[in-house]
């Protein structure tokens, strides 16, 4: 068993999963600490298996049967995606006892698993998804609660300051950036051995440059609305090459994208998307490789990139309380007033709006008014202030350390 020098929010997830089904999937992205979490939980006799190994690989592909007579239950296998022949297999072993948690699978492309799992082990595996470091694992805080404007307030929660906030931004929140790696060399190598492995096992990109580019230009438009014509026009290829690269960096967990909000629920995913990228790090370094926190706070991004963190930060808390929040924007018939963010919990919509001043004021709230008063739950600003305190008697500030 691994030791942690930071404990994961989700540990308390993975257990109580493997209490109550048979398999426990953990995606996504590369490097979020997957493998190492599950391994930190490991029993002594489970045993381990990468299928980054090619001879791992060749026998799960080539022979599942050998595969699992070489490596027996309780098991850990790391990028089940590349061998989706071991699925049927995995169920046939799984029926045929009664324990639970007897296998885990991690792996890094969304879609291709999620297909592989609902064809083969629907009703036997539980489905957990994790990002990098939370603002609460980075504190040890791994008690903190679930985040909604209705949250309660813990005063021991260290707040950040602007100027650390924006050198969050920049670290991001992979497990190695937060413990020191070198940035330049991190970032590089992770976007290379992305470009070679995962986009080319994806999609049959030749161009892996243009690829490179696109990413660049997604960086600089995040916490905007996809502009699918413009990326086009930009890098002089189609717009079903755009949707297509989109969903790839969606399927891999490297963005994610927010869907306007509707009382039809059939309409929330015909308009345009917003997109985030799950780490500002990432995002950063794709927009400048030598950014830091001081110099991103005085350029045109640095609201875009604030909201980017805060969307992420919420997305986290969810993701590693074993939850899939239900999160949109909102923005008027005639493209003036705009929410931020909108929380659907519990029967209740949520108005969230993202600020970086450190003095919220009711006024940046009057879009709210867009959602139903019957339905509207209590709102909130996400900024930088000092401590929680109430607007009016349905909106409060939230200082962006509480999330």
């Amino acid at each position: 068993m691994l030791n942690l020098k930071y404990q994961r929010t989700i540990a308390t997830s993975v257990k109580k999963a493997s209490e109550l089904f048979k398999v426990v999937l953990i995606t996504g992205p590369r490097q979020v600490g997957k493998t190492t979490l599950l391994r930190s939980l490991m029993e002594k006799d489970r045993a381990y298996v990468s299928l980054d190994d090619p001879f791992a690989l060749a026998l799960a592909k080539n022979d599942p049967e050998a595969f699992f007579q070489k490596y027996k239950l309780p098991i850990l296998i790391d990028e089940v995606q590349r061998a989706p022949e071991l699925f049927i297999h995995i169920k046939r072993l799984v029926d045929e006892i009664d324990k639970k948690g007897q296998v885990w699978i991690t792996g890094s492309q969304i879609f291709s698993l999620m297909q592989g799992v609902s064809d083969s082990l629907a009703g036997r595996v539980a489905v957990l998804s994790l990002l990098g470091f939370s603002q609460a694992e980075k504190q040890n805080d791994c008690e903190r609660e679930l985040f909604t404007p209705e949250m309660g307030v813990d005063t021991q929660r260290k707040i950040l300051t602007k100027e650390e906030i924006f050198d969050e931004i920049v670290k991001g929140s992979y497990p190695d950036m937060v413990l020191q790696s070198d940035p330049y060399m991190f970032f590089t190598s992770y976007i290379s051995t992305y470009l070679e492995r995962d986009v080319r096992e994806i999609t049959n990109v030749q161009d892996l440059t243009t690829f490179a580019n696109f990413m660049k230009i997604l960086a600089s438009r995040t916490s905007q609305v996809l502009n699918y014509s413009d990326i086009a026009n930009n890098l002089h290829i189609t717009v079903p090459t755009v949707k297509r690269w989109v969903s790839v960096l969606e399927t891999t967990g490297l963005i994610v994208l927010l869907y306007p909000y509707s009382r039809n629920v059939s309409q929330r995913s015909i308009k345009s998307p917003k997109l985030y990228f799950t780490d500002t790090g990432l995002c950063s370094f794709l927009l400048g490789e030598d950014l830091t926190g001081s110099m991103l706070m005085n350029m045109s991004y640095s609201g875009a990139l604030f909201e980017n963190y805060v969307v992420s930060e919420v997305y986290k808390s969810f993701y590693h309380h074993g939850r899939v929040p239900n999160l949109y924007f909102y923005r008027s018939e005639n493209n003036t007033k705009e929410i931020d963010l909108v929380l659907e919990a519990r029967g209740k919509v949520h108005p969230i709006e993202i600020k970086q001043s450190s003095n919220p004021d009711i006024k940046m709230t009057k879009a709210f008014e867009l959602i139903d008063e019957k339905v509207r739950g209590r709102g909130c600003i996400i900024c930088n202030c000092s401590e929680v305190h109430p607007l009016s008697k349905d909106v409060v500030a939230i200082p962006v350390s509480y999330i």
